[in-house]
């Protein structure tokens, strides 16, 4: 490239900078900066000449151009030489103090240029700038700022210059007048200090370290003296703040006696602008200078103003901190740098200052300073060091402090002092109680609420840093093991630190281990007198008791194991914790237990760490962990849970066996309960453990325990009550006798009696409070009743439990027995009659056993049923109250007849009347029974509730296992099983089937015995096979099965024989789960068949008559199942009630006039069709004369025709004769002036159309349709394309005005759709229903509706019916073929593109892009008939092309298209005959592309289409003779402004890339050349088929290159389905075209060219990136080729492209034209 090229090159390129878009400047700066990555030199004088001659070009444009210079500037200083360097410098410096005002972008950029250039040729630049600053002139600002920076960015080369120029601008300052210049003067002074003392510190690396700070000091000095006595005192904020940045550096280049006689004012002047400035960061990092430079000159100023300077300090350390504002943390940390000088120099001062601000209220005083007393004892521990008692005791007031700020810093403190050996003081213990406490901080004060101007801390934040500073001062400063150990035993017990066990646990079982490890073999725990620390009972319970953590309100959680395997993750793993610690304490807790704990504890924490809280099996955990001897399991069923909870315990207990450690352990225990008022579920445990140790103790102790635990008892607490209880009921396993003593002495006592509402022992009771005390008695004796050994239950059961529970629960008022309304007092007798039944029922002797009080607490349970609400279930009081009552049904004696049934209609009544509540989205069918309860605990409730119930009535029923029996209890569901609540009636259905099932199991059967009741029963349930509901469905088919084999094992049959038809009701509950109800009445269709088969003759009246009255059934499904099996009933059994016949079918006739219930339009139908065989065209005229449209019995009597296919053929022939033989449509103007005349249809074909889709809409019209099958689609199909935009008859449009005007709704009728209907109609029941799918997939049946659609909805009819129906099309296209001639455009164009369309495109042929409409949709589908071979088998080919041929020159377009259409699809269909046909079919589709009479191009189109489909299958020789004829008549259409011809053109040739490899490619390779660019460009065609097209011709032509690596890179990228990165691509593409076919670039590039201006953006775009990537591959030698002037004129004529894309890849190709350089 000639050197005028280059500057022509760097001229655009710089004139292109004045572009307004932002991006596009950046654009160019970086072409700029590209271009001089190779000639930097070149770059930067042409930008300099153009900064030169362009004096009026804008300053933003200036800077671009001189950000560019500075990045060409700084990559290749090392390139530049001194004149080029010499004339940057001059131009620079021109730009920066061309005008006196600032222009901070503009100025800045041409000083960045010079700073840059400055690090190699610093005397140059320092020569150019010192010109400027000369002595008694003012220098332009800027200057002087550049002399700033370039002393920052080369220190050792500006350090010599600093004497002359300080010397130089001192003088200056006194004449600056102006605030902006004495800030840069500031400035500089700032920087010139930094760079001298960066210098005057690495001395040992700088050019001449014979510098020293004197010779810098008198100047700074003067200077100093102007900035602190002047400009201070009258400037404004910004020059203040400058001078104060500015003081910082320049205090330690003072003379030391200077600096020690200017603190004084220095200082107060300083810190004075804390008070006049928000951001304070650089005053605070300047004072911390100065405060440095005055200790090490050892100022004695600093003692006399250390008041002031730690007030202001301290104030700006108080300043709340945002995590948001950088500034001010950074402030905080020069605050703090500032309190370290000061720590060193006077600490005894700064403690005097700091400490007593720790005694104020102030949050923020106090949290500031305890931040600087953390920093203090950090940063000057050595100084701090003799000052640790005195700062231990200044913290008391803080650890009094509430505020979560001041916690979390009073924390962050005693990390810092356990670091530095301050709790190893008087007083540090102190320190650590304060960290447990803050690790106990409970939930509820854990968020506090924030105030208007308050910043309070989460307490979760405090917790989680004391937690981790308790266990890292544990764990890592060893110093800290003889303070905290034993130490920490202490707050185990307190309850107050309960949620700090976890934390503490694990810094105990660290601690503990050391000291193991150090290998002492002595007790862990000394004790020697110190009394605080707590005994191994005390630790024992303690763990034990927390160990448990929080569990479900329903569920406590009970003991150390128990919590494990419940929840033992919660209390940040408090179990796992607790665990670890007993395993390290077992030695000192009891040396016997070592063995077991040793080997146990590691196995679950192994089993805890393989799972997490989700993930943990509940029954697998306990059954690995709590396993209860087999010999207890028998004897305490009902204690199972608690025994088993215990079981950790009771083993321990067994290990020790040493009854004074027992006693000691159970002493702890109970000294330990009050503390756990507040916890219940863990005080709930502790009395767990007081039980199983007071099984473990002598009698003695156990009766001294007991009387202790009822006296000091909370009775208020409700929750306390089952503790209690499960506590005397685990003790009653070992001491029956003694527990029960206790209790009965308890009983007896005043505690219970009232005289006046008055109780003697307990006077300041309640009777609320009374009742709480009787409640939980009560349900002591229940637990003791289920603790008892069976041996010895009986015997005392009614005599010590039974009535002492009685004389609990009522009380006597004037020697009257009352029974309370107490709800909780209610439910611990129904608990403990429930527990106590059960244990009497699990002993071995339960049979033989007479309960005297039986029916007075049947009574009892009943009242209690019936007092609870009857809709809703809140507490567990029905489940156990009738549990209870089951458990005593089974106890002699019997219970009277009235007894039973108010007993199960109590029960009945409460049970089923909840209500269910449906969950959202769910439909009624789908509703649960499941009732509103709230929850998944309450709804386990119910299902419970549920199941007691259902062993209550099998209870009941065993005493009366007769038929009669069963009747009774049947008869009190009856009611609910009828109900019209849904959810009442699966219930009674479900407890139905489970009586019935059980009766049948439990039947005995000694004679025959006559089942009266069966054909009641039966349709009692029958009907319900049809429930809305599933589960009521599946129920009664269990209840009907059972029912029939009732009768069958009445009969004599034995109770294992197998019915087949009762078994078969089993499998059709399949069919009762399918919500279709044709399958639903199916299936009960099904059921009534099998019922007819096994009923008895003198069943059937009343099943019938029970049916019937079913009918009325407020489930409307139930009553439609009541009218199909009465049918199938009558059809079953018919000859015993032939003479109704008549009589019913003349009631279901009457019936469709009132009714439009599904079971009489049934009947009516079955009675026309019986008129219809007699007199079938009388019936068919009769009902074409009904008004149209018709309504709907008309239409379900038309489909009635249909049930018997002989008659449904000879009604489908008669319609199809009236629609043939009539007059399609009438033309008559709707208007005078009206130029077209409407077309209307003709009332009677439209009728019998209407018909014809009612009788073809039966199912059972099936094999009539296949009779008729061609005839009607031929004629359904021609009679669409005839009433397309033909409007109804002239009556039918009065009538709908009439109906519109009323405003009475009315069915419109449109004969066009009609037409259509009645076609779907008959595809499907022709068994085309894929064809009617396909379609509607497709939308091709809204297509045919439509004029502008019709014909591609024939096009996809065709194909969808060559897919899925090719068989039946010869016999249709036969048809069709007659029609071609007709006098109808619309027929011709119909059956020509149906006719066309036979053979679609196969998945292997080829894929053709682009191309709306029909020519898309037929390059989308599939071939079924031809590929077939049905056409050739039938010899119907050669006709087939015989027609399409003879329409080559029909006068519509429309049809020639067609033909064209058709002819490419039939080669696909048989290809072995296209070679046969080759010459005719190339012959017509080259006439198509030479059609001129069609405007759109349309015909062309099709051709092109075809042709692509000709290319594998023509006979070569006919293909090369017209390959180049048609490549040459296609090339215009790749730049077609329609897409689909450009998207059709050059897939096409792609195709016949494909088709020419062999003795053509020579031939088409010019073909080839000539559309590579094309093809490339238009990879970014705005439309994806033109894309798809481009990615297909590519690779077809990469062979015909002969170029492998370029075929190649064609195969990679351009595969259909995958991204292609266009840039890299081209590149790649570039780079071998210019490697394999260098003598095509000027080619290449001309033709690039010509899309400069394309239509389409991003066309426009790609073509300068092709451009680019020739240019950049191109060789030397190839520059000959290109025609530099045209290309760039082009490129700057994209510069001004509206697009801004194209405009920056014009831009980008400019960068890379550098390659002619």
């Amino acid at each position: 490239m000639s050197e005028t090229y280059a500057k022509r090159l760097s001229a655009i390129l710089l004139d292109a900078v004045t572009d307004k878009d932002p991006q596009m400047q950046e654009q160019v700066c970086g072409a700029l900066c590209d271009f001089g990555e190779s000639k930097p030199a070149e770059v930067l004088s042409a930008c300099e000449e153009h900064l030169r001659l362009h004096e009026k070009l804008a300053h933003p444009y200036r800077t671009i151009i001189l950000r560019a210079m500075e990045i060409v500037v700084s990559n290749h200083i090392s390139e530049l030489d001194k004149d080029t360097a010499r004339a940057i410098i001059l131009l620079a410096s021109n730009e920066m103090t061309k005008v006196k005002e600032l222009v901070s972008d503009w100025q800045q950029a041409a000083s960045s240029v010079l700073v840059a250039v400055g690090r190699r040729f610093i005397s140059s630049v320092m020569e150019e700038l010192l010109s400027k600053f000369q002595p008694g002139l003012l220098p332009h600002p800027c200057t002087v700022h550049t002399l700033a920076s370039l002393s920052v960015s080369n220190v050792f080369g500006v350090v010599p210059f600093l004497t002359s120029i300080l010397s130089t601008m001192l003088p200056m300052l006194g004449a600056a007048k102006h605030d902006s210049m004495k800030v840069v003067f500031c400035c500089a002074l700032q920087r010139f200090s930094e760079s001298i003392l960066e210098y005057l510190a690495n001395l040992d690396q700088a050019p001449d370290p014979t510098v020293r700070k004197d010779a810098f000091a008198s100047d700074i000095f003067g200077a100093y003296d102007i900035l602190f006595h002047q400009w201070l005192q009258s400037g404004g904020a910004k020059l203040r703040l400058a001078v104060v940045e500015a003081l910082g550096p320049m205090s330690h280049l003072l003379p030391s006696e200077k600096l020690e006689e200017q603190l004084p004012k220095l200082l107060p002047r300083v810190l004075a602008f804390y008070k006049k400035h928000t951001e304070t960061v650089h005053v605070s990092k300047s004072l911390g200078q100065i405060l440095e430079a005055a200790v090490s000159v050892g100022s004695r100023t600093l003692d006399i103003h250390l008041n002031s300077l730690l007030a202001a300090l301290h104030a700006q350390i108080c300043v709340p901190v945002e995590s948001s504002s950088p500034l001010v943390m950074s402030n905080q940390k020069e605050v703090l740098r500032c309190f370290t000088v000061l720590a060193c120099c006077s600490p005894d001062r700064l403690l005097a200052f700091l400490l007593p601000k720790l005694d104020t209220s102030n949050e923020r005083t106090r949290v500031g300073t305890l931040q600087v007393l953390r920093h203090v004892i950090n940063a000057a521990a050595a100084q701090m060091e003799v000052k640790k008692p005195v700062i231990l005791s200044s913290m008391k007031l803080p650890l009094l402090d509430t505020n979560n700020k001041v916690k979390r810093a009073v924390v962050q403190v005693v990390s810092a002092m356990a670091h530095h050996g301050y709790l190893e003081q008087p007083g540090g213990k102190a320190m650590v109680e304060y960290i447990v406490q803050q690790c106990a901080l409970p939930p509820e004060a854990e968020i506090q609420k924030l105030g208007a101007d308050s910043e309070a801390l989460a307490a979760d934040s405090v917790r989680a840093i004391s937690v981790s500073t308790l266990y890292l001062v544990s764990t890592t400063v060893d110093r800290m093991g003889e303070v905290l150990w034993p130490y920490l035993l202490e707050f185990l017990v307190p309850i107050r630190f309960t949620r700090a066990l976890s934390p503490l646990c694990r810094s105990l079982v660290h601690l503990a281990q050391k000291r193991q490890e150090a290998g002492a073999h002595a007790p862990l725990i000394q004790y020697n007198g110190n009394v605080h620390l707590p005994s191994p009972y005390a630790i024992t319970t303690r763990l034990l008791v927390e160990h448990c953590g929080p569990g479900r309100w329903w569920r406590p959680q009970l003991c150390l194991l128990q919590a494990v395997s419940s929840h033992p993750y919660v209390g940040d793993g408090r179990g796992a914790a607790s665990l670890r610690l007993l395993n390290v304490l077992h030695q000192d807790i009891h040396p016997a237990l070592g063995q077991r704990w040793v080997t146990a504890i590691p196995l679950l924490l192994e089993h805890l760490d393989e799972y997490s809280e989700e993930t943990l099996s509940q029954k697998e955990w306990e059954e690995k962990l709590l396993v209860v001897r087999e010999e207890e399991k028998t004897r305490v069923s009902l204690l199972w849970e608690q025994e088993e909870k215990t079981r950790f315990l009771r083993d321990s207990l067994a290990v020790v066996s040493d009854n004074t450690w027992v006693c000691h352990l159970t002493l702890e225990m109970c000294k330990q309960l009050p503390n756990y008022n507040g916890t219940p579920l863990e005080k709930n445990f502790l009395y767990k453990c007081v039980g199983t140790t007071l099984g473990a103790a002598s009698s003695k102790v156990v009766r001294k325990h007991l009387r202790e635990l009822l006296e000091t008892a909370r009775y208020q607490e409700e929750r306390e009550h089952e503790g209690l209880a499960c506590c005397f009921g685990i003790c009653a396993i070992s001491h029956l006798d003694d527990t029960l003593a206790q209790l009965d002495d308890f009983v007896k006592s005043d505690v219970l009696r009232k005289s006046a509402g008055i109780f003697n022992l307990f006077k300041n009771r309640s009777e609320s409070e009374a009742n709480k005390v009787r409640s939980a008695l009560i349900l002591c004796y229940g637990h003791v009743a289920a603790g008892a050994p069976r041996e010895l239950l009986l015997a005392r059961v009614e005599a010590d439990l039974f009535w002492n529970m009685s004389e609990c629960f009522s009380t006597k008022v004037l020697g009257i027995k009352v029974e309370t309304q107490d709800p909780a007092l209610r439910l611990s007798l129904v608990q403990s009659v429930c527990m106590a039944t059960q244990a009497i029922c699990s002993s071995a002797h339960s049979s033989s056993f007479h309960l005297s009080r039986k029916a007075e607490l049947v009574a009892q349970m009943v009242e209690f049923i019936r007092a609870e609400p009857p809709d809703s279930l809140k507490t567990p009081i029905w489940k156990k109250a009738m549990l209870a009552c089951t458990y005593l049904v089974t106890l002699e004696p019997a219970l009277e007849e009235q007894v039973q049934a108010d007993l199960i209609h109590s029960c009945l009544h409460r049970v089923m009347a909840v209500l269910p509540e449906p969950e959202e989205g769910d439909s009624p069918q789908e509703v649960s029974a499941a009732p509103t309860v709230g929850g998944d605990p309450q709804e386990s409730l119910y299902l419970d509730t549920v199941q007691v119930l259902k062993d209550l009535l099998t209870s009941l029923l065993l005493w009366n296992m007769t038929p009669l029996g069963l009747q009774v209890m049947l008869e009190h569901l009856s009611p609910w099983i009828k109900s019209p609540r849904g959810h009442e009636r699966v219930r009674a259905v479900g407890l139905s089937a489970c009586l019935l099932q059980f009766f049948l199991q439990h039947l005995q059967i000694s004679a025959l015995v006559p089942f009266h009741n069966l054909g009641l029963l039966i349709g009692l349930f029958s009907p319900r096979c049809a429930d809305l509901w599933p589960a009521t469905r599946r129920e009664a088919v269990s209840c009907i099965h059972s029912l029939l084999y009732l009768q069958l094992t009445c009969v004599g049959f034995s109770r294992d024989y197998q019915d087949d038809v009762a078994e078969q009701l089993l499998s059709l509950k399949d069919g009762l789960v399918h919500p279709d109800p044709a399958i639903l009445f199916h299936t009960c269709h099904s059921i009534a068949q099998l019922i007819a088969k096994r009923l008895p003759p003198d069943q059937l009246i009343n099943l019938l008559l029970t049916l019937f009255e079913s009918l009325g059934d407020p489930d409307k499904n139930c009553s439609r199942a009541a009218s199909v099996m009465i049918n199938c009933l009558l059809k079953e059994r018919g000859n015993m009630l032939q003479e109704k016949v008549p009589e019913i079918v003349s009631v279901l006739r009457s019936k469709l006039q009132e009714t439009q219930e599904e079971h009489i339009l049934q009947a009516a139908q079955h009675s026309v069709f019986a008129l219809a065989t007699h007199h079938c065209a009388s019936v068919v005229s009769n009902l074409l004369g009904s008004p149209l449209p018709f309504d709907s019995h008309t239409c379900t009597l038309w489909r009635a025709l249909a049930l018997e296919p002989g008659l449904a053929a000879q009604v489908l022939g008669l319609l199809l004769e009236k629609i043939s033989k009539d007059v399609l449509f009438e033309e008559s103007q709707a208007f005078l002036l009206s130029s077209t005349p409407d077309r209307v249809a003709t009332l009677l074909p439209l009728a019998a159309t209407c018909a014809l889709h009612e009788v073809a809409s039966a199912p059972a019209s099936g094999p009539a349709v296949l009779e008729l099958y061609p005839q009607l689609f031929v004629a359904l199909l021609l009679r669409v394309s005839c009433t397309v935009g033909v409007q109804p008859p002239r009556q039918l449009q009065a009538k709908e005005r009439r109906s519109a005007s009323s405003g009475l709704a009315s069915r419109s009728l449109e004969p066009c759709s009609s037409a259509v209907d009645a076609l779907q109609a008959v595809l499907v029941r022709g068994g085309n229903e894929d064809v009617v799918q396909c379609m509607e997939l497709d939308g091709g049946w809204q297509l045919l509706r439509t004029s502008a659609g019709h014909e591609e909805g024939v096009t996809r009819l065709a194909s969808a019916m060559a897919k899925f129906a090719g068989p039946r099309l010869p016999l249709v296209m036969k048809l069709l073929f007659t029609t071609q001639s007709s006098m109808y455009e619309v027929q011709r164009v119909t059956s020509t593109a149906f006719l066309a369309e036979p053979c679609p495109l196969s998945d292997q042929g080829p894929v053709l892009p682009g191309a709306l409409g029909r020519v898309w949709w037929s390059a989308r589908l599939c071939p079924q008939l031809l590929s077939s071979n049905v056409v050739n088998d039938l010899m119907l080919l050669e006709s087939l092309l015989y027609n399409l041929m003879a329409r080559q020159k029909d006068t519509s377009a429309r049809v020639r298209r067609l033909v064209l259409h058709g002819l490419a699809n039939i080669t696909l269909g048989s290809p072995d005959k296209v070679q046969t046909h080759s010459p005719q079919l190339l012959t017509a589709m080259i006439g198509g592309l030479d059609d001129g009479d069609d405007p759109h191009s349309l015909v062309a189109l099709e051709a092109m289409v075809g042709l692509a489909r000709l290319m594998d299958l023509v006979d070569a020789w006919d293909l090369h003779a017209v390959l180049l004829h048609i490549a040459v008549r296609i090339r215009p259409f790749f730049d077609s402004e329609r897409m689909e011809l450009r998207s059709v053109s050059i897939g096409l040739f792609g195709h016949l890339n494909k088709a020419c490899r062999g003795d053509c490619k020579d031939v088409f390779l010019e073909q080839v050349v000539g559309g590579l660019v094309p093809l490339l460009l238009h990879l970014r065609d705005p439309h994806a088929p033109v894309v798809t097209a481009c990615r297909f011709a590519l690779r077809m032509c990469g062979p015909n290159l002969e170029c492998e690596e370029l075929a190649a890179v064609f195969q990679r990228h351009l595969q259909e389905g995958h991204d292609l990165h266009f840039g890299e691509f081209l590149n790649t593409t570039c780079k071998h075209l210019m490697r394999h076919f260098p003598d095509l670039l000027g080619r290449l590039l001309s033709t690039s060219l010509f899309y400069y201006k394309s239509s389409w953006e991003d066309v426009r775009a790609a073509a300068p990136m092709l451009t680019g990537f020739l240019v950049l591959h191109m060789e030397a030698e190839q520059r000959p080729q290109v025609d530099l002037e045209q290309l760039l004129t082009a490129l700057q004529l994209l510069l001004k492209d509206p697009a801004l894309k194209v405009r920056l890849k014009a831009v980008k190709t400019l960068g890379r034209l550098v390659k002619f350089a």
